[in-house]
């Protein structure tokens, strides 16, 4: 793997050019990652329409919790049931070649669910159909696109750029939304798929205007070898074990909030489609608040803290907002329940990266994919299922108790950690990592909960 700006870059970063740019955008130097952030904002644009447009179709057609429930687990278990292979593929297989295919895959099904929609023939079932094999792809997707960040920024660069992404992802999650409830109550859910369809000819064309340097990577061993290799190396380490099962509980418990947005915007606040939108769109302004402070950090120090706190605060903020009855203060509620589900998550990348050696990042990726988006299924489908026993606000309760129980227990167990996470960051610096003032300063800046 190149080492250096240029390489990693296609000639974006190294030299007088990063001057170019303020700390918080360092990331930005590098070519290859102006191209992916550019593209990947209009497409991920697009994906949150979609996925505005599928939950408020779903609710049209059937009313149903159960169902809105049912139909993210549909599209997202196949993350937990296959990422490990996708992880496999991604540490095995140049990284742009998978997302080139992913991509066209996602827009294929995108512009399949747009035609059914716009000739009146969608039913649910289509959309089940449709969510799974979505579903399929993003196991392959998510750890690629996870991983081939470095191939872009090099390790020195890592950091901010992980920051910069969740930026970009919550910028997105504003934009698309908003748009989506608009164009829902305008002219159906049919448009927004087809926008959504489209927006993959700027993730495609930037993908393709890049100059990547491919690394060799072994080839050795069988799938599963490979596969149980990567799971060796999570259950040893306590640090990313204890990161990944704090990520996997909150994805559990506290996200399914979203997948019962719709009865919130509907039945408890009267906001309808267009309510919806502005609640995402709520949610994803704290969010993208919460990339941008990671991205003016300069260091690890503090950072296991910071998930810990931000975990018990994402807790807090949705038993909040399950209370309210007043739609302007349930959407200023969701501001710092973004803020705070972004700051977990990110961090939780960030020290994972920092971590985890190059010819095992796929597969590390892959396990924090199951635990972020493959945890979140099974925890729409048990929202869904007590939202119709319990009622949607009790339900939301419940789970934001359960988060700020499990940050406590995280925050007890960061001593435990703290010098075996040093030495894991240091290590991966010192193979190449950083700049020399970034290693030989490497105690001071792996300190992750001082």
């Amino acid at each position: 793997m190149a080492r250096d700006g240029r390489a990693a870059g296609g000639g974006g970063g190294g030299g007088g050019r990063a001057t170019r740019w303020p700390a918080a955008l360092r990331a930005l130097r590098h070519r290859n990652y102006r191209l992916f952030y550019a593209g990947q904002f209009v497409s991920l644009s697009g994906s949150w329409m979609q996925s505005v447009a599928q939950a408020w179709l779903v609710y049209r057609l059937t009313g149903s919790p159960v169902l809105l429930g049912t139909v993210n687990f549909a599209g997202q278990i196949p993350v937990f049931l296959l990422a490990p292979l996708g992880g496999a593929a991604a540490d095995r297989y140049p990284r742009r070649r998978i997302l080139l295919a992913t991509q066209a895959a996602s827009m294929l099904l995108a512009l399949t669910l747009a035609g059914l929609a716009l000739a009146g023939a969608v039913e649910v079932w289509h959309v089940f159909v449709m969510a799974a094999f979505l579903g399929v792809v993003n196991s392959f997707d998510i750890p690629a696109r996870q991983s081939f960040v470095v191939d872009m920024v090099g390790k020195e660069d890592l950091i901010n750029a992980i920051a910069l992404n969740s930026s970009m992802f919550n910028g997105a999650r504003i934009v698309g939304p908003a748009i989506a409830g608009v164009v829902v109550a305008a002219v159906g859910e049919g448009w927004c798929f087809f926008a959504n369809g489209v927006s993959y000819v700027a993730v495609l064309a930037s993908l393709l205007m890049m100059r990547v340097a491919h690394a060799e990577r072994p080839r050795s061993g069988s799938a599963f070898e490979r596969i149980r290799e990567g799971f060796r190396f999570v259950a040893r380490t306590g640090p990313v074990r204890a990161l990944l099962l704090l990520l996997g509980l909150v994805s559990l418990t506290g996200m399914p909030y979203a997948v019962l947005m719709p009865i919130f915007a509907d039945r408890i606040l009267g906001g309808g489609a267009g309510g919806l939108g502005l609640l995402m769109g709520a949610s994803g302004l704290g969010a993208l608040t919460g990339a941008l402070a990671l991205a003016a950090r300069k260091s690890l120090r503090g950072l296991g803290r910071w998930i810990a706190l931000a975990s018990a605060s994402f807790g807090a903020s949705i038993i909040l907002f399950s209370l309210s009855r007043s739609f302007w203060l349930s959407a200023a509620l969701l501001v710092p329940a973004g803020f705070s589900m972004m700051v977990q998550m990110a961090s939780s990348n960030t020290l994972i990266q920092s971590m985890v050696p190059d010819e095992l990042r796929g597969r590390v990726m892959a396990f924090y994919s199951m635990m972020f988006m493959g945890m979140a299924p099974v925890g729409a489908l048990l929202a869904g299922a007590l939202a119709g026993r319990l009622g949607a606000p009790l339900t939301v309760a419940l789970g934001g108790g359960v988060c700020v129980a499990g940050a406590a227990l995280f925050w007890t167990r960061i001593p435990l950690y703290r010098g075996e996470a040093q030495r894991l960051i240091i290590a991966q610096q010192a193979t190449g990592g950083g700049p020399p003032e970034e290693v030989t300063g490497a105690p001071e800046a792996a300190r992750v909960s001082g």
